[in-house]
């Protein structure tokens, strides 16, 4: 399988990008997995549900499944943060993993961002973030010998990740 973070900060369009390159993806015939990241408590299913009622009366895991979905939730008694390694552990095999959010993570990633938000990037000083994605090209802070894509223009990304592939393929031997 291979392996693309996107990171950025909130607000930037990393879910947007994300759709687009999951679909522009499924129409070349890759199978597609995507980890996000969430900050603390977060909505899974409906508070009442059957699936709420056994988390809160204190189940480790909770499983739902029908001829058309999974999905697995896990509560855990003392704060943690699983790695996007330890997650990556979680998927089914797959043709690429789209992981969103784990701005620190030692994978590589293209950063999303936009002159608007007022905010320094992270692609001039992290070595894994091999490209940037932006509204407006000319407006980057610090030029870059790294490819640079429009945020509206997926396809060219999913273009770009196929060309590219055996760069992003992922060894879990790599990482423990």
């Amino acid at each position: 399988m291979k392996l693309l973070g996107i990171c950025g900060v909130s607000g930037t369009g990393k879910t947007t990008l994300i759709e687009g390159l999951v679909a522009a993806l499924k129409t070349r015939s890759q199978r597609v997995s995507v980890i996000k990241h969430a900050h603390q408590g977060f909505d899974f299913d409906t508070p009442g549900s059957d699936t709420s009622r056994h988390s809160r009366a204190g189940a480790f895991e909770v499983l739902i499944a029908s001829s058309q979905r999974l999905a697995k939730m896990r509560e855990f008694d003392l704060p943690a943060q699983p790695t996007v390694h330890q997650l990556i552990g979680e998927l089914h095999d797959c043709d690429w993993v789209l992981v969103e959010g784990f701005k620190h993570a030692d994978v590589l990633k293209v950063e999303v961002w936009r002159a608007a938000q007022g905010v320094t990037p992270q692609y001039p000083e992290d070595p894994f973030v091999i490209g940037v994605a932006t509204d407006n090209p000319d407006t980057l802070p610090v030029q870059t010998l790294r490819p640079v894509f429009r945020l509206d223009a997926a396809a060219a990304l999913a273009d770009y990740l196929l060309h590219e592939g055996e760069r992003f393929e992922y060894r879990s031997e790599r990482h423990g």
